[in-house]
């Protein structure tokens, strides 16, 4: 059950970092936050598929930092006009 909040918890700050490297200044906290949870989740699989896992936290923000970049990059792009 802890690993449920430490994913929560490392894929909250991830979306936030991934907002902050995108230099997204007007987007909201929220909204970055749930992707950065979706993008970990979803990397992970993509990764998993090719054989790629991680068995630490810097592991998991890594993955979790480049899932959220691409999710908030179509978030801006297709959604938010």
């Amino acid at each position: 059950m802890m690993w449920i909040l430490i994913d929560l918890i490392v894929g909250a700050v991830s979306g936030w970092l991934a907002a902050k490297l995108m230099k997204l200044d007007s987007s909201n906290i929220i909204i970055n936050c749930v992707l950065g949870i979706c993008g970990g989740f979803v990397f992970s699989i993509i990764a998993g598929l090719f054989g790629i896992g991680t068995t630490n936290i810097i592991g998991q923000i890594i993955f979790a930092v480049i899932g959220a970049c691409l999710l908030v990059w179509l978030y801006n792009k297709f959604i938010k006009k």
